[in-house]
């Protein structure tokens, strides 16, 4: 299916800066994307190409890639009359030659992956597909039985996503215990609701304040805060012992100097050493039920990770450390640094090659860990990429806002699909971790 038309236009992200649309029309129809971005972002992501004029949403405007688009990258892949049906990847290598650097920064990864995701979605439709089964068949995954994902939902915000004085950025409640996607969702719905009355009448009604990603930002400081108020919200909710608990302490964040700055927020510095910090960490995982830790250490703090990993039993995952990139993930195998991949499609920029980095992660007997940007869109993509992929977990931020439900909505409609064509299909659940085995 050929491509007669690609257009982008600016549009506006969760977080009301500058995103790019596009649009690809082909005799199938017209499909779309809207391209998410990072509050807290590693050196080594791909670039994401902001104009800089301050006289324009603060020098957020992406008018330079929207160009892009319309007059180099568009044009260039209609001419080449490539189908959206099979050439994916060629799609992809094109406009990575076209740009020409490795981190994409002359072009904008947000100009090439609004392209990639659109193409993507008309090779489905072309084919009269599901996108995920569509994924699923570029990733040379099975298309007769799919697994369904934990959704891992950040319900308290701190670090670089609320105005709190807690360092640690993400506290996520995991509802491994339900039967399906669907009731997963409700479980996790009814332990945020629960967590609002016990954060309201703990610290009253000015504390229900939402983050950049939907979660709770209450008046807390230190991580076993986070933590009790969780434990009493699940145990509200009547879900106990189906609700484990992820963290992400982002803890690039608060990287200063060879040592980490908990206290980054306040007027009073709390640096700890690697090895004082991966000591609390540990005192954390022996109080509560967590499964997954996300960057405990900085991007570059290769022994700090390689050290915490040697007797890790839960899932470590590297998400600055690694960038969604290859190489970078082959650097970590050989360090041992981590045994699971956190997959951000706009930190790599295009979709073939997030599946490529999944697939390497596979290959290293990892998990993978698909995850939204704190600035988002309505756009439910990684949904189905989640569920194509056979990752067996998403996080998309807490059940609440637009931007984040729009994800979950998705994967229970995928889940209503799957079943009214009595398709095989299983919730990945406890299994989170070894769904691409599944």
């Amino acid at each position: 299916m050929s491509i007669t038309s690609v257009t982008a236009t600016q549009r506006l992200d969760s977080r009301g800066n500058p995103t790019i649309q596009t649009r690809i029309v082909t005799s199938a129809g017209t499909f779309s994307s809207l391209v998410p971005s990072g509050a807290s972002k590693g050196d080594y992501e791909a670039v994401e190409l902001r104009d800089g004029d301050e006289q324009m949403y603060h020098g957020q405007s992406v008018l330079k890639a929207v160009r892009n688009v319309n007059e180099i990258l568009g044009p260039a892949i209609c001419k080449a009359g490539f189908s959206t049906t099979t050439d994916l990847r060629k799609i992809d290598e094109l406009m990575r030659n076209l740009d020409g650097t490795d981190d994409k920064s002359n072009l904008g990864a947000n100009a090439i992956l609004s392209i990639s995701m659109a193409v993507a979605r008309s090779g489905a439709a072309a084919k009269n597909i599901p996108l995920y089964e569509f994924i699923a068949n570029e990733a040379a995954l099975p298309t007769d039985n799919f697994v369904l994902p934990v959704p891992f939902c950040n319900v308290l915000n701190g670090g670089d996503h609320s105005g709190n004085l807690m360092a640690f950025q993400e506290f996520m409640i995991a509802p491994v215990g339900a039967s399906s996607t669907t009731e997963a969702v409700q479980f996790a719905a009814e332990t945020y609701a629960s967590l609002k009355r016990v954060i309201g009448t703990k610290s009253g009604k000015s504390a229900i304040g939402i983050g950049d990603e939907g979660g709770f930002a209450p008046p807390i400081y230190h991580p076993h805060e986070a933590l009790d108020l969780l434990t009493e919200a699940i145990e509200c909710a009547g879900h106990t012992g189906k609700i484990f608990i992820g963290i992400d302490p982002a803890s690039q964040s608060f990287f200063e100097e060879g040592r980490y700055n908990i206290g980054y927020k306040t007027e009073t510095p709390e640096r700890l050493q690697p090895s004082e910090l991966a000591q609390l960490y540990r005192s954390l995982l022996s109080s509560y039920p967590i499964v997954l830790l996300e960057d405990p250490f900085g991007q570059d703090d290769w022994e700090s990770f390689s050290k915490f990993n040697k007797d890790c039993t839960i899932e470590l995952v590297g998400d600055d450390l690694l960038a969604t990139n290859i190489k970078r993930i082959k650097m970590a195998k050989e360090k041992r640094a981590c045994n699971s991949l956190l997959l951000k499609i706009n930190q790599i920029g295009t979709i073939s090659e997030a599946i490529d980095a999944a697939k390497q992660a596979y290959a290293d007997d990892w998990s993978v860990f698909v995850s939204h940007r704190s600035g988002e869109t309505t756009d439910d993509f990684i949904a189905d990429l989640t569920v194509g992929l056979r990752t067996g977990h998403l996080k998309s931020g807490a059940p609440c806002r637009g931007e984040r439900v729009a994800k979950y909505n998705r994967l229970m409609d995928i889940e209503d699909e799957l079943r009214g064509h009595q398709k095989s299909f299983v919730y990945a659940g406890v299994n989170f971790r070894q769904a691409v085995k599944l």
